[in-house]
C-alpha cells in the first residue's frame, strides 16, 4: 500500500471512527477492493497519487473486500471497485469502475475545495471590478500553489478579454484543456468574446444608432449595437436586434444574427424567461 498520512487501511472496528466521524473533518474518499479485481489494481495507484496531490484536503480508506466481506455486505457492495465519498457522517457520491485520473478529478472537485479555488473567486470579482492588476496577481499566485487547476486558464483568458486583448483571448481558450471544452463557463465567455470583437473598430453608439435610422439594411450597424447591448448586459435589446438582424439578412457574417442569438443564449446559461421567448422567436423566423 503506502506510509502516506492521506491513505489508510480500514476494518470494521475502524470504519465508524475513520470514515463516519472523521468524515465531519474532512472528506473521506472509500476504495472499495480486492486483489483478485484488475480494475481495482488499475484505479489504486491513480487513488493514491490523488490522495498525495491533494495533500491532505480528503483521506482516501482502503476496504479490502476480501478480508471485510461483512463490511462490504454492509454497506451493499455489490461491484467492484466501488468508491464512495463522505462528508459530514453521510455518503455523498459514488463510482464503480476503474476510471480515468481526469474523471476522477471531476468527481473531486464536485466535492472538495481545490486550494485555490478562494484565489479563484477573488480573481474574478477583482476582473469584474476592474483591478486587473490584482487579478493577475491573484491568478498568478493560483497557479504557483495549484498547477493542476484547468480553471485558472479559464480566468486568464477572462483577463485577457477584460484587457482589450481580443485576439489574444480567442488564442487562448482554443488552448484550454480537453475537459473544458463543453464548459457552460466557456461557451458564454466565447460569446462574450465574439461580442467583444465586433466592437474592436465599432463606431460609437450614438453614431451606429444614427447609422440604423438612416438606414434600416445596415446590417454591421445592427450588429454592432446588439454588441454594445450585451458588453452593457441589455440582454433583451441585444437578442431584439440580433433577432431582426436574422430576419432581414442571413447572408451577414455568415448568418451573425442566428449565432449571436445563440451566443446570448449561452452568456444567460441556456434557460430562464428571456431565453425561452426569444429562443420561440428565433424557431419561428427560421421556419
Amino acid at each position: 500500500m503506502t506510509d502516506s498520512p492521506h491513505v489508510v487501511t480500514v476494518t470494521a472496528e475502524n470504519f465508524q471512527s475513520v470514515v463516519i466521524e472523521g468524515s465531519y473533518e474532512r472528506p473521506v474518499l472509500v476504495d472499495f477492493w480486492a486483489d483478485w479485481c484488475a480494475p481495482c489494481r488499475m484505479l489504486m495507484p491513480l487513488l493514491t497519487g490523488l490522495a498525495e496531490r491533494y495533500a491532505g484536503r480528503f483521506l482516501l480508506a482502503k476496504v479490502n473486500t476480501e478480508e471485510e466481506q461483512t463490511l462490504a455486505a454492509q454497506f451493499g457492495v455489490r461491484s467492484l471497485p466501488t468508491v464512495r465519498l463522505y462528508k459530514d457522517g453521510q455518503p455523498v457520491d459514488e463510482f464503480m469502475g476503474a476510471l480515468p485520473e481526469g474523471e476522477i478529478r471531476e468527481f473531486l472537485d464536485r466535492h472538495i475545495p481545490r486550494a485555490s479555488s478562494g484565489l479563484l473567486e477573488q480573481a474574478r470579482t477583482s476582473i469584474a471590478e476592474g483591478a486587473l492588476e490584482q487579478a493577475a496577481a491573484q491568478l498568478e499566485q493560483a497557479r504557483a500553489e495549484d498547477p493542476e487547476n484547468n480553471r485558472i486558464a479559464l480566468l486568464e483568458v477572462e483577463l485577457r478579454a477584460a484587457r482589450g486583448e481580443v485576439t489574444e483571448a480567442e488564442a487562448a481558450i482554443d488552448r484550454l484543456p480537453i475537459e473544458l471544452a463543453n464548459d457552460p463557463e466557456v461557451n458564454a465567455l466565447r460569446g462574450r468574446l465574439r461580442f467583444a470583437a465586433a466592437l474592436v473598430d465599432a463606431a460609437d453608439e450614438a453614431t451606429l444608432r444614427a447609422r440604423l435610422e438612416a438606414d434600416a439594411t445596415d446590417s454591421e450597424a445592427r450588429y454592432q449595437l446588439a454588441a454594445r447591448a450585451v458588453s452593457q448586459g441589455d440582454h433583451a435589446t441585444a437578442l431584439e436586434l440580433l433577432l431582426e438582424l436574422m430576419k432581414r439578412d442571413r447572408g451577414y457574417g455568415e448568418d451573425a444574427g442566428r449565432k449571436g442569438m445563440l451566443a446570448v443564449f449561452d452568456l444567460l446559461g441556456g434557460d430562464g424567461d428571456l431565453v425561452a421567448r426569444y429562443r420561440a422567436k428565433m424557431m419561428t423566423a427560421l421556419y
